[in-house]
């Protein structure tokens, strides 16, 4: 699952992060208990400006993961099944038809074969903006799953597809073996099938799956899952040659696009409005500005100098004002991530492996003050203390504390006993790997200063946000030399609501540690990996969340990792927005449905 520029990426890779404190899929509401959309009649035109610090991961949906592309995505590209913008709790984690006409259920048909094959059956007149355009076909939806393999720019969580789709984990061996040039990439999707995609007429999509699963529908609604246009055979995978040659089937389309400056997208003329249940398009052109710092962001959403945040967030000095003066302009959005939490390097030599001993690593399960770390990040209306590995707005999530103290503030006693019952009576000294972003340096001074009550001093490891993920924690080598023995990520599900497959498997699932992996210090443990196989393999949600909290019970057990806050997410808007509903799938307001006054 997935990190960001506020996105937590799973399996092979990790996208580069500007605030990892600031993820989000959840709940979400005002911070003034207020509803952040307007009374009155939309108003139709007018520029809705977007400002914020760097720029997309990759434009092609092909591997863009970060969360602030998705905000672009949604405007010129649909899947078959996605989420609508909500400000309803309820109505977040609930899976509704894009491109296709219903989400295949047992009931309507759509699944059979006990939960193994999904039919999608495509709105006729959705229209590519090609000259002349044409509709999006079944084969289109094809040609985009035979482009996730690609040599260059493969998908960076394969295992979503490779682990449910027939052929599809045969499929990609083949194909990442082709030759990386665009004639390559042509000739072996030309040449060769998914066997478990078929597009049995212009309409309609079948998938044939492994073993049920009950979120397939959720793996569905990735941006990954887009069809794709034959046009894109002329280009290699998000090349700068794509790039400036996208081609839509949303309400918008990008007129306009210099890499790490501005992004600007016009209004689709093939677009139909009676294709499109989910977006309004009131706004008749959007702008994205880059290259402004948080801070200088929110002085202008609140001088109403531009309208919506795009990687950034509320800085955490002008939390206090916004709360005080009850701005209906700042949405807190429940997150649905555990941020910070502390992993173990199960692979460090140091201290004699004192990581890889259940008995020390209990000892820090009570050495943690989590309520001091949660002040750090905002206090308790940004989050608040977490005591298991799942969070509560994923499913499979069932309160239980494993390691308790009074006020969630520690219990440095208790610490030093389990530390002196695993050989260490006079404390030990342990490595902390820390990024040097936002407030995660004074997460680590916090750390430091509350283990030392329990005699565990910790030496600071700093790195910089892209090199803490990249060079450190997904380096084996890494963790084998003990250049970290503890380190504090995030992490947020790449979904809401039935998502516990993008939680569970890439850091706790034991036989997906490699270079790239997200198991970061190589946590193993039998009978997790049992549990999660008997959740990927139930067609019931329902009985697939059992065997999550299984995996989430067994996990905290061995004391896998420390979880410390579930986070929550603060987002501005400026006063001339209306209809400010968050998006599931990118934590911000939706720029499709957003209308402005002026």
């Amino acid at each position: 699952m997935r990190l960001i520029q506020r996105r937590l990426v799973t399996e092979r890779r990790v996208a580069a992060v500007g605030m990892v404190a600031l993820l989000g899929l959840a709940a979400c509401g005002s911070g003034t208990g207020q509803d952040s959309t307007s009374a009155g009649s939309p108003h139709r035109g007018g520029t809705l400006t977007l400002v914020g610090t760097s720029d997309v991961d990759h434009m092609d949906t092909v591997d863009a993961y970060y969360t602030v592309t998705n905000i672009v995505l949604r405007a010129f590209t649909r899947q078959l099944v996605t989420y609508k913008a909500t400000n309803n709790a309820a109505e977040r984690s609930v899976v509704v038809p894009d491109l296709a006409t219903e989400v295949p259920t047992q009931a309507n048909g759509g699944v059979t074969d006990g939960g193994k094959t999904y039919t999608f059956h495509l709105r006729p007149d959705v229209m590519w903006n090609t000259s002349p355009p044409r509709p999006v076909t079944a084969q289109d939806v094809v040609l985009g799953m035979k482009r996730l393999c690609n040599p260059v720019h493969p998908v960076p969580a394969p295992g979503y597809y490779e682990n449910t789709i027939v052929g599809f984990q045969q499929y990609c061996e083949a194909f990442l073996k082709a030759p990386g040039t665009v004639s390559g990439i042509s000739d072996f999707i030309k040449s060769h099938d998914i066997s478990g995609t078929q597009a049995t007429d212009a309409t309609t999509v079948v998938f044939h799956l492994n073993s049920p699963a009950s979120d397939f529908v959720n793996i569905m609604t990735l941006p990954f899952a887009s069809p794709a246009p034959v046009e894109y055979l002329k280009y290699i995978p998000d090349s700068p040659q794509l790039r400036t040659h996208t081609i839509s089937d949303g309400p918008y389309q990008i007129t306009r696009y210099q890499a790490n400056k501005e992004i600007d997208l016009g209004r689709n003329p093939a677009w139909k409005a009676s294709t499109d249940p989910l977006r309004k398009a009131y706004v008749n052109k959007v702008t994205v500005t880059e290259g402004i710092d948080s801070t200088a962001v929110q002085q202008q959403l609140e001088a109403g100098a531009a309208d919506m945040e795009w990687d950034t967030n509320v800085p955490p000095a002008s939390l206090p004002g916004l709360f005080g003066s009850k701005d209906p302009r700042l949405v807190i959005t429940g997150a649905g991530s555990t941020n910070p939490y502390l992993v173990f390097n199960f692979l460090s030599p140091n201290a004699n492996q004192a990581t890889s001993k259940l008995k020390v690593r209990q000892a820090l399960e009570y050495a943690v003050n989590k309520k001091a770390i949660i002040q750090v990040q905002g206090g308790p209306r940004m989050g608040g203390p977490l005591d298991t590995f799942l969070t509560p707005e994923v499913k499979g999530y069932q309160q239980f504390d494993m390691y308790p103290s009074k006020d969630h503030k520690g219990d440095p006693a208790k610490a030093k006993k389990l530390l002196a019952e695993a050989g260490y009576p006079n404390g030990l000294t342990l490595k902390l790997l820390y990024s040097t972003s936002d407030t995660s340096p004074k997460i680590a001074q916090t750390l430091q200063a509350d283990l030392a009550k329990a005699n565990i001093t910790l030496k600071l490891v700093p790195a910089t946000q892209s090199d803490f993920y990249a060079n450190f924690l997904q380096t084996p080598s890494v963790a084998k030399r003990g250049v970290w023995d503890i380190a504090t990520p995030g992490w947020t599900p790449d979904w809401p609501g039935n998502a516990a497959r993008s939680f569970i498997v890439p850091i706790l699932d034991g036989r997906t540690f490699a270079a790239g992996s997200t198991n970061y210090g190589d946590f193993n443990d039998p009978q997790v990996n049992q549990a999660i196989d008997k959740a990927l393999s139930t067609p019931d949600a329902n009985q697939a969340a059992k065997f999550w909290h299984q995996a989430d019970v067994r996990a905290m057990q061995q004391a896998a990792i420390v979880p410390i806050r579930e986070a929550k997410l603060p987002i501005f808007h400026a006063a001339n927005v209306h209809n400010f509903q968050v998006l599931p799938l990118t934590v911000q307001g939706d720029i499709t449905n957003v209308w402005l006054s002026n």
